[in-house]
C-alpha cells in the first residue's frame, strides 16, 4: 500500500513537471522586468534591441531612462532588474566602487569601447593634437568645453583632464548628450572651434570627420567594455531571463548602424531595433533558445525537489 502510493506521488508529480515546463511563457507574461539604462545614444540602442529579444521570448520588459547614479543606486535596492550600460573601468568604475557588492555582472555585451575629448578635423588640422595643446587656444575654443549629463563618467574624466592638464582658462558646460551634439553640429556647420565629451562607438563619427584628442596622462584611461549588469537574486528568479542577458554580446558595426538609424536616419527607435533583429534572427534565435532551455531546466530542477522531497 505504502509502495503504491509512493508511486502515484511521482506520478502525479510528474504532471507537475510537465504542465510547469509547458506554461513557463504564460507565467511569464504576468511579470514585468525593469530594464533601466542611461540616455546615451548606445545605451538607447542596446535597450531597444534587447527589449524587443526579451519580449519575443515572451517577457513583459519596461524601460526605464535614469541618469548614472540613480541607475547603480536602484539596481542596488532592487527597483530596477539590469541595464546593459555599464562602462567599465573607467566611466562608471566609481559607481562599481560603491554598489559593486549589491551587484552581478552577466556578461560583456560590447568590447573595444573608449571615451575622450573630441574635436573636428579642421581643428585637429588646425594644430590642436593633444588635451595639452587647448592651453594654447582658449579663445577660438570660447573658453569652453562642451560635455553632456553632470555625474556622467565621460564629465568627470573630463574634470580630471581639466585638473591633470591644467586647463584654467576653460570651463566644462554640462548639459544632454542631445545638448551636446547640438553643439557640436552648429559649431561644425560654420566650422567654429569646439571641444566635447563623445565616446565610440557613437553614429558622430560617421556623421562628421572628427579625431580625438591625444591623452598622454590617460585622464580618460585606456580602453573600455560594456557590461550587462543584473540586482543580486535577479539569475535565481528569472533564470531564462538571466541567460539571454548573458548570452547577448555584439560588436561596434552592430550597435553603429542601430545609432545610425535612429539619430541620423531619425527611425523610430523600435523600428530600429526590430530592423537589427531582423537582418541578424540566427543570433537571436539563438539567444531565444538559450534563455528557453535555463528556463526550462530551472522549472525541472525545482518540481524534481519537490518529487523527491514528497516521496522521502
Amino acid at each position: 500500500m505504502e509502495k503504491n502510493k509512493k508511486i502515484l506521488v511521482v506520478a502525479v508529480a510528474a504532471v507537475v513537471v510537465v504542465a510547469a515546463v509547458a506554461g513557463i511563457f504564460l507565467m511569464k507574461d504576468e511579470e514585468k522586468l525593469q530594464f533601466g539604462y542611461v540616455t546615451w545614444d548606445g545605451e538607447i540602442s542596446s535597450t531597444n534591441v534587447l527589449t524587443l529579444i526579451l519580449q519575443e521570448a515572451g517577457y513583459n520588459v519596461e524601460m526605464i531612462s535614469v541618469d548614472a547614479g540613480p541607475l547603480y543606486n536602484r539596481l542596488a535596492e532592487g527597483d530596477l532588474d539590469f541595464t546593459t550600460s555599464t562602462w567599465m573601468p573607467i566611466t562608471h568604475g566609481t559607481y562599481w566602487e560603491q554598489y559593486g557588492d549589491e551587484l552581478e555582472v552577466a556578461g560583456t555585451n560590447l568590447e573595444g569601447v573608449k571615451i575622450g575629448m573630441v574635436v573636428p578635423k579642421y581643428v585637429y588640422d588646425g594644430g590642436v593634437h593633444t588635451i595639452s595643446d587647448l592651453n594654447d587656444y582658449s579663445d577660438k575654443f570660447k573658453d569652453r568645453i562642451v560635455g553632456i549629463e553632470p555625474g556622467a563618467g565621460v564629465v568627470e574624466a573630463t574634470e580630471r583632464a581639466i585638473n591633470d592638464y591644467d586647463l584654467k582658462e576653460y570651463e566644462l558646460q554640462t548639459s544632454s548628450s542631445a545638448g551636446m551634439l547640438a553643439e557640436l553640429k552648429k559649431a561644425y556647420d560654420k566650422e567654429e572651434w569646439i571641444a566635447v565629451t563623445l565616446w565610440s562607438p557613437h553614429w558622430a563619427f560617421e556623421e562628421w570627420d572628427l579625431e580625438y584628442l591625444e591623452d598622454p596622462k590617460t585622464s580618460y584611461g585606456e580602453e573600455e567594455h560594456v557590461e550587462t549588469v543584473t540586482r543580486i537574486g535577479f539569475a535565481d528568479e528569472h533564470p531564462g531571463a538571466y541567460a539571454i542577458l548573458e548570452a547577448f554580446e555584439w560588436t561596434d558595426e552592430d550597435i553603429e548602424s542601430v545609432m545610425y538609424d535612429i539619430f541620423v536616419e531619425k527611425m523610430n527607435e523600435e523600428e530600429a531595433a526590430q530592423k537589427w533583429i531582423d537582418a541578424n534572427r540566427d543570433r537571436v534565435d539563438e539567444w531565444i533558445d538559450i534563455g528557453k532551455e535555463a528556463e526550462e531546466q530551472a522549472t525541472e530542477s525545482k518540481a524534481a525537489a519537490q518529487i523527491m522531497a514528497r516521496v522521502a
